[in-house]
């Protein structure tokens, strides 16, 4: 780290000396946990976790792998006041209140993970603990009594924003020493996951936040535990802004026993930088660097607030479905212009191309999903219960409809976020983090979609769904798995239900990925199954459904679309020598968008320069063709 070590040792070993008491510490509004689902009094945790029975086809568990709660610097300084402990409690369904208002979630989350940034959560850990050391420092007095926005603003810009840009760097003059990192992590972040862990019921997964972001270019990580078996303390751009640095102290953890993956979010907003074609030395990407970034990096975000990094219609405009939740602001704020090669299609095609000439794939990527909640409200994605994300930023009517999410997107064209999804054998801490290292992972943009996928050279077409899954798991691979050197066209088995609470469903596509003998990405889609009585025209296109939705009173109805859909491709265009990937996307009938249903609530104009509908969706995790065994 950039810091005088001296002093921060000097500090630490006067800390550590209390450090037995401090790590008993508890934020004075945190709550206490539900109880365990069905556990007697004494149950160990791995008591509690062998007496849940496992479904071996698998169930959809839904989860966040991404909020910020009080113990992130710029969420609290946006008010955020929820601790981790509180933000896991809300996940389960309890009432909180944010931005002076009771809200819950509704439904509650199977798992989450809070991902607090690893930057300044000691030196947040100073201004919210009693008795910590630092806590009666200047500075942080006058962080605690900031009012207005403008203050807020003014305050992270001098002791934040220009130093995380920089090339190095390093912690603020107000910063107590790792001490005060280590009970951060410790006695806040580990005791919220140990407390709230409910086998069988809600999952927490220990994870934190990598924030480097060198020339303003977003190269974030957020960092998933297995279990508990952790560091001391978490690794942050301060130690590093070097993603290969935070590969090789992952490596570090796992000899000493950790077992944890990154998983990058926001490449909409990277500047190129998330898949650029040289590595941090500026040297071509090597066998070694695919191997280790496909190692460490399973998955990635491909949708949360601040836009949806599938796609770009600029950039894809022949894929009528490319103008979901585009985030164009976000191109205009710091230099982040978007490219092309910002965005999650071209990064995972473009893998193909390396994997042909380096053995090694960088983009292996499974798809997940998360809200970047700055308020401490994982999972909270209800497009009719928005109550925006960052504080005061977008906190009021007022501030969605006119403000910005400071430094990153205009509110109004934010959006409530995405959830995470895995298929996995039961609801606990390795059932669900082994679905996420497996990438038998999927996103929805908000609704709770159920996707399944498989692949392979036997399998047959079924109306089936249980059949479907069988013979999935029996003669092929489910998403995120690999077909290989197969002799004649595989067959892709598809099977989608809607939300039980929410729209009726319009189509399943399957994307397919490439490259040509240059090395670009190509790609085609395919409608695979869809509802009504349609036909796809002379080329190939599906008529549109409609919609239901009405504008004046912001609503819709399951009169058109389907509960559920089913059905099977085969690529007619299949090459057994030709490596290629393919995905999933499934797409809702229209519903009204959060910025419809707060105008209607409020009686207002529905807002320009933003949809007044949306079609939610989900995506899956690709299956893999490589022509070799």
């Amino acid at each position: 780290m950039k810091v005088n070590r001296t002093i921060g040792l000097i500090l630490a070993a006067v800390f550590l000396a209390g450090l037995a008491i401090l790590s008993c510490t508890r934020p004075a509004a945190k709550q206490e946990p539900a109880a365990p689902l069905s556990a007697a009094p004494h149950q160990s945790v791995e008591e509690q976790e062998a007496a849940i029975p496992e479904s071996p086809l698998k169930d959809a568990y839904f989860g966040d792998t991404h909020v910020h709660t009080s113990y992130s610097l710029d969420a609290y300084i946006g008010g955020a006041r929820l601790t981790p402990d509180e933000a896991y409690q809300f996940a389960q369904g309890k009432e909180v209140v944010v931005n002076g208002l009771k809200h819950s979630i509704g439904r509650p989350l199977d798992w989450a993970a809070v991902s607090d940034h690893a930057e300044f959560i000691g030196e947040m850990y100073s201004t919210q603990v009693a008795g910590a050391p630092g806590g009666d420092n200047p500075m942080l007095e006058e962080l605690r009594h900031l009012k207005t926005a403008d203050e807020q603003r003014a305050w992270f810009g001098k002791y934040v924003v220009k130093n995380m840009r920089g090339e190095n760097p390093s912690h603020p003059p107000f910063y107590a020493g790792p001490g005060t990192t280590k009970s951060a992590w410790q006695a806040v972040a580990l005791a919220a996951v140990r407390d709230n862990y409910h086998p069988g019921k809600f999952t927490t997964l220990a994870g934190f936040e990598w924030s480097a972001a060198q020339n303003e270019g977003n190269m974030h990580r957020n960092v998933i535990f297995r279990d508990l078996t952790v560091p001391d303390m978490p690794f942050s751009a301060l130690d590093s802004p070097n993603e290969e640095k935070l590969w090789a102290w992952m490596a570090e953890q796992e000899k000493m026993g950790s077992r944890l993956l990154a998983i990058p979010h926001n490449s909409n907003g990277s500047k190129g930088l998330m898949f650029a074609p040289l590595d941090k030395a500026g040297r071509p990407l090597s066998a070694e660097y695919a191997r280790l970034r496909s190692h460490y990096e399973r998955l990635i975000e491909m949708m949360q607030i601040k836009g949806n990094s599938e796609v770009h219609r600029k950039f894809w405009p022949a894929d009528e479905f490319a103008d979901f939740e585009n985030g164009d602001s976000v191109g205009t704020f710091s230099g982040r212009t978007f490219k092309k090669e910002n965005f999650v299609r071209w990064a995972v095609t473009k893998g193909l191309a390396y994997e042909a000439k380096l053995g090694e794939n960088p983009y292996r990527l499974g798809f997940i999903g998360g809200t970047d909640n700055h308020n401490g409200l994982p999972g909270d994605v209800a497009e009719n219960d928005y109550i925006g994300s960052h504080g005061p930023a977008d906190g009021t009517l007022k501030e969605r409809r006119e403000g910005e999410i400071d430094g990153w997107i205009k509110a109004k064209e934010s959006n409530p976020g995405s959830l995470a999804g895995v298929w996995a054998t039961r609801n606990t801490r390795a059932a669900i983090w082994d679905a996420l290292a497996a990438r038998e992972t999927f996103v929805t943009s908000g609704p709770r979609i159920k996707p399944r996928f498989f692949g392979g050279a036997t399998l047959g077409a079924t109306q089936d769904p249980v059949e479907l899954v069988k013979q999935g798991y029996a003669r092929g691979v489910s998403m995120g798995g690999t077909l290989k050197a197969l002799e004649r066209a595989p067959t892709f088995t598809v099977h989608a239900q809607k939300d039980p609470d929410g729209a009726n469903l319009d189509r399943i596509q399957i994307i397919k990925g490439w490259v040509n003998a240059k090395g670009e990405p190509q790609e085609r889609i395919f409608d695979v199954a869809w509802s009504g009585n349609r036909k796809p025209n002379a080329k190939g296109k599906l008529p549109a459904l409609g919609h239901t939705v009405d504008l004046k009173k912001g609503t819709y109805a399951n009169t058109i679309g389907a509960p559920e859909l089913i059905g099977s491709f085969t690529d007619p265009s299949f090459d057994p020598k030709q490596p290629a990937l393919y995905y999933v996307r499934v797409i809702e009938i229209p519903t009204p968008r959060w910025t419809t249903y707060d105008a209607v609530r409020n009686n207002l104009p529905r807002l320009k320069g933003v949809p007044a509908t949306v079609q939610e969706r989900a995506w899956t995790s690709p299956i893999w063709y490589t022509a070799t065994k």
